[in-house]
């Protein structure tokens, strides 16, 4: 009975952890249940960096009918002192009995110390309990803490036969309303847009979250916490009248040269090729406590992602239309012979109104 009320407990954490998926950033989605038995005492996730954690919030709601209860955290609580105090001490204070946690905090400024801290206290912890959901919701954050590299999600549009644009360049709009909301709703979640120089010249895309396209009931806050737009353009050949430049917002362009250009920020990462150095710059993404990174790019810039092993997963939403052989291909990948395939693994397959969104995942080499 134990086991499957924790389950059921933690499970409540993590649908409480997905209300701060779009504002917790750079740090992790993370909720918090206090119950007594089936009873619960009190609930709260985490909303915004620098404000209290989920446990906090939690605490709050239970005041002292906290004491000699269970603690369903969905991330170990922090032990350090950041932009607020560490939970574990918190947890300690309040008297609870039981801490159940989903996963291990990879920070390794916490990395089992808070965990140990609450055992010292004299407080059982169980767990990790649905430790794989909870790894899902953060797989971002746990990456950068891992590897010192964002999560990186390409965003891709095409065609039934695979086409992302007409030979023109025309491509709006490939895909129906449902798949552009979700669109937005991938950028929302995302620290960081990456795009190339193709795109900007074709599109004069904004990148931005458009609230009025979010479908969601707290779009307006959301839409608040802009992410960081990305351009990569080697030689410094952006026009100087598109939208990244002239809106008042960061961006940051990318150059292989160096050099200035009003309205950016503007940083040099050569490959030594006279190209950029995706993987250089990704790390400098992470450097920034960029947690998810999404690719909106042509053909080009997101077939050298995925040609250059630093995709964690592709997104493609197929529309049930025909564009034609002379139309524009998904990736510029030039593979020679069926061995050098990119071998994927589709992990999600949906309906979006009249078109399809694909989730597929690169496997591991070797």
């Amino acid at each position: 009975m134990t086991d499957c009320l924790d389950a059921a407990m933690m499970a409540r954490a993590l649908q409480l952890a997905a209300r701060g998926h779009y504002t917790t950033m750079p740090n992790p989605a993370v909720g918090c249940v206090i119950a007594r038995g089936e009873e619960v005492l009190g609930e709260g996730w985490h909303e915004r960096a620098g404000e209290p954690h989920a446990e906090i919030h939690a605490l709050r709601a239970a005041g002292d009918r906290g004491r000699g209860a269970t603690a369903y955290v969905t991330l170990e609580p922090c032990s350090h002192h950041g932009r607020t105090p560490p939970c574990a001490e918190a947890l300690i204070a309040a008297g609870v009995a039981r801490v159940v946690f989903g996963m291990r905090d990879p920070n390794p400024r916490v990395a089992g110390s808070g965990l140990e801290r609450i055992r010292q206290a004299g407080i059982a912890v169980e767990g990790p309990v649905l430790e794989s959901q909870a790894e899902a919701f953060n797989r971002g954050f746990i990456k950068r803490q891992q590897r010192q590299l964002p999560w990186v999600t390409v965003k891709l549009a095409m065609s039934l036969d695979g086409r992302t644009a007409m030979a023109s360049g025309e491509s709006q709009w490939i895909t129906g309303p449902a798949a552009r909301s979700d669109v937005q709703r991938l950028r929302a979640r995302s620290s960081a847009i990456v795009t190339g120089l193709g795109t900007v010249r074709h599109d004069n895309p904004a990148l931005t979250v458009r609230a009025a396209e979010l479908g969601l009931d707290n779009a307006e806050a959301i839409a608040a916490r802009q992410p960081l737009r990305v351009v990569v353009d080697s030689h410094l050949r952006i026009p100087r009248d598109c939208q990244l430049l002239n809106d008042g917002m960061p961006t940051l362009v990318v150059s292989a040269e160096g050099g200035e250009l009003p309205g950016a920020e503007v940083i040099t990462m050569d490959n030594g090729d006279g190209r950029v150095d995706l993987k250089a710059l990704l790390e400098r993404l992470a450097q920034r406590e960029c947690n998810d990174v999404l690719v909106e790019a042509g053909a080009e810039l997101a077939g050298a992602f995925v040609a250059e092993d630093l995709v964690d997963e592709l997104v493609v939403y197929m529309a049930p239309k025909l564009l034609g052989s002379a139309a524009r291909p998904l990736l510029e990948l030039p593979l020679q012979s069926m061995s050098a395939a990119v071998d994927t693994e589709i992990v999600d397959i949906r309906a979006l109104g009249d078109d399809w969104r694909i989730t597929a995942r690169p496997r591991a080499k070797g």
